[in-house]
Order: structure tokens, then sequence, then C-alpha cells
């Protein structure tokens, strides 16, 4: 799908009135977005740790693994999510297949030729595959004898075990716990991350899974809860890295549709409507949305005006 660019971050979007009401599928109970969470600042370090801190506190609250561990490994395995086995297989660890994987892979040269990697079908996946290779290796087993502040001991207990072949591996892991504080992660609660939990629900528009922003939060903060890349999340929403979309949008969990659901053929443009604000609304691609109308992707809208939809 095309990524579009929006010259519309300042319109406030008339949001729900579809004619197909959103249908509830599923209620998850997380934390509401943490606003201390930075935002991005163009370093791609900084913002990993953005985005998978959450997830690696979890990780840290259900097996005992350092948060500040298991982000300095993510960072160092996937260079900051931007290697080739994170963008296209959401493996952030280098994990390889072993004899026991029965899931997807791709093949990269690493320490052989054409070795096997495995591949996940999102971020969440990898992280707690990463939890599940130390816990049931037995070669890592004295790792969890030490505390969950120990990110020194556990960073040269995993290149003892064999983690990784590097002679300075575990002078990484600590220069990058280090540099970037992520011990700071390793004190820190789920309940800790927010005062509040609220129940978040996931709905279905237009046979398409979403959520509706809240007040605060940013598609980084979406991404890193579901475990989505955030350039994917920016391209399931027609958003560029630009675009902040306002509180009370659908955010879409996975790809839109060409075209809407059978009870919504039209849309009458009402005052404040954008052609994004609308795709959005109820589960199109912009770009068909587009297309069915005939219309640039810049253009004002006219209130009243009919928008075809299917």
């Amino acid at each position: 799908m095309k990524r579009f660019r929006h010259a519309i971050a300042a319109m406030a979007i008339a949001v729900m009135a579809s004619c197909s009401a959103p249908r509830q599928v599923s209620v998850t109970t997380a934390p509401s977005a943490a606003s201390s969470k930075p935002v991005s600042t163009g370093d791609a370090y900084t913002d990993y740790i953005a985005n998978y801190s959450d997830m690696a506190v979890r990780q840290m609250e259900k097996y005992g693994i350092p948060a500040s561990i298991t982000l300095a490994q993510g960072i160092l395995e996937s260079d900051a999510g931007r290697s080739s086995l994170a963008v296209s297989c959401n493996n952030h660890f280098g994990i390889k297949c072993h004899s026991d994987w029965t899931g997807r892979t791709m093949r990269k040269d690493d320490d052989a030729k054409n070795e096997c990697f495995r591949c996940y079908s999102s971020a969440s996946e990898s992280f707690e595959d990463h939890s599940l290779f130390l816990v049931n290796g037995s070669r890592y087993s004295s790792l969890f004898t030490l505390g969950r502040t120990d990110y020194k001991g556990w960073a040269r207990g995993l290149k003892a075990a064999g983690y990784a072949t590097s002679p300075t591996y575990a002078d990484k892991l600590i220069e990058l716990v280090e540099r970037y504080g992520l011990d700071r992660y390793d004190t820190r609660s789920s309940a800790g991350r927010a005062a509040v939990q609220e129940q978040r629900a996931v709905l279905e528009v237009n046979e398409c899974r979403c959520v509706v922003l809240r007040q605060g939060e940013t598609l980084q903060d979406i991404a890193a809860e579901y475990g989505i890349r955030p350039a994917m999340l920016r391209r399931y929403n027609d958003a560029d890295r630009r675009f902040t979309p306002p509180a009370g949008v659908n955010i879409f969990l996975e790809k839109k549709k060409t075209r809407s659901a059978r009870d919504a053929r039209t849309h009458t443009v009402k005052a404040d409507d954008s052609l994004w604000s609308v795709s959005q609304q109820y589960g199109i691609r912009l770009e068909s949305l587009i297309r069915r109308n005939a219309i640039g992707k810049d253009n004002p809208l006219k209130v009243g005006m009919v928008l075809l939809l299917r």
C-alpha cells in the first residue's frame, strides 16, 4: 500500500459515527499509555527503548530476567530494530532455529553461511520466545540465581554460557545498560508504569481489528502495547512520521480493506471530515477511497458531498 502524506495535522475529527457501529471483539486489561515515555527523538536506540521498555518489564515480572538485559540484548542483536531479521521476521534477539523450531524461518549468513533463524508474527512473540529460550536452556540456569538488578552478572553469564561468540559481548551489553540507564527498568513494575489500570476494548470495524486512541497516546504507544513495528502500524493507518492522529480516532492493528462493509456504501461529508478521517471511520485504505472517488488526497471536502465507500 502506498504511503500518503497528510497536510491535515490540525484537524478535529468527528469519529465513530459510522453507519455500521464497531463491534467489540475482545477486551484486554492494559495500562494506560505512559505519558512519561519519550517521544521520537531521531535516535534509533532511544526510540527502541521507548517502544519496548514496557515489554521488557513485563517479561522481567513473568520470568525474572532483568529488563535492562532484555533491552540491551534487543538493541545489540537487532541493531535497535533495524536489522533484516527484526524487520522481516520480528526476530529481535538473533535466536536461531535449533531442532525444536517448527515455525517460519529465514536464512542468513552469521557464524556460518546460510544459517536458519526463527521468524515471529510480532515483536512481543519474539520477546516471549527470548525469555523461554533462556528459562528452558540448561546452560543459562545459573543466571536465574542472580538478582534481577545484577545486570553485570547477567551480561557476563550470557557470554560465558555461549549466547554470542563475540569476545566483547558482555562489555557491549554493560555499556548499553549504563549509557542509556537501562537499569532503571529493573526496579520498575507494571503497576508503576501507570497510575490507573484501564480496560481497552479491541473493536472490529469492517472486519479489521482496531482500538481507539486515548488522550496523550501516540502511534508508538499503540505499537509497543500490541507488539507491532511502528512503521507497519503507520502503514496500516496511512500515517507518515510527521502526522500525529488526534485522540478518539480508530487505530487499526492490521491492514484496512479496499472497500467498506455492505451496510455502509456511502458517506455524507460533515464539518471537519477529511479523507483520512473517513478512511479511519470505515476501515478503508486511503488509497482506495481516493481512487474510488477520483479526487486528490489533499482536496478539501465540502459539507454534503457524498463519498463512495464501495
